[in-house]
């Protein structure tokens, strides 16, 4: 499996997602600027990280949502490619249109960083499928902008599509029926708040985190 990581102005866990990666893999993944115009050959899946891309200034991930980059992404996530959008990355896709749906201030207005509870809603994606549909895992949380909102017709058509990967035990921060996550409808794109790669058992504590990335490269490694 190759693996890439899009690095925005205000990123802040692109080495996160990077340790994950080569941790789980083996391999380097490759590093993608945000300005780059050209998309790295052979990549089978590319993390959209957390942080605050250019300063979170309009709202979060409008500005990175129209970075050269994005272009590149549409094309590689409409011809097969498999995309994680974590947190600002999860923004993003929202922004961009590669997932429904928006991404406001929690609704206490105040920054939650904590380790919390998800239950898995599905597991009809190479993201989820290493875990079992139900189980309850600790995956942290650290954001401002969480609360996931969609009209009732977009929420209705992800329940009963199955694109609701995760919700909140315990909702944090006012998101829509508890989402924490969603899949695109070709189930190979995955946008969620919580942050995978903060739990793959190493000195963070965790190791909630590590079935997903696992997941993901059996999978590939086997297609």
């Amino acid at each position: 499996m190759k693996a890439g990581v899009i690095i925005f102005p205000g990123s802040n866990c692109d080495r996160d997602a990077i340790t994950a990666l080569r941790d789980i893999s083996g391999q380097e993944p490759t590093a993608i600027w945000h300005k780059d115009t050209e998309w790295p050959s052979g990549l089978d899946v590319v993390v959209v990280p957390g942080g605050f891309s250019y300063g979170d200034y309009l709202r979060c991930g409008a500005m990175a949502g129209n970075s050269p980059i994005i272009p590149h992404l549409k094309d590689f996530a409409e011809r097969g490619g498999h995309v994680l959008g974590i947190c600002n990355g999860f923004q993003i896709l929202t922004e961009t249109g590669l997932l429904p749906g928006a991404l406001l201030r929690n609704s206490a207005l105040n920054f939650v960083c904590r380790n919390q509870t998800l239950k898995v809603a599905s597991t009809n994606s190479v993201f989820t499928r290493g875990y079992s549909e139900g189980a309850e895992i600790i995956i942290p949380v650290a954001h401002h902008d969480g609360n996931y909102f969609a009209d009732d017709a977009t929420l209705d058509m992800l329940e009963g599509d199955g694109r609701v990967a995760f919700r909140y035990v315990g909702n944090p921060n006012g998101s829509a029926r508890d989402i924490a996550g969603i899949i695109s409808e070709n189930g190979r794109v995955l946008g969620m708040m919580p942050h995978p790669e903060r739990a793959i058992g190493g000195h963070e504590g965790g190791a909630d985190g590590r079935a997903m990335f696992e997941g993901v490269f059996n999978a590939l490694q086997t297609a």
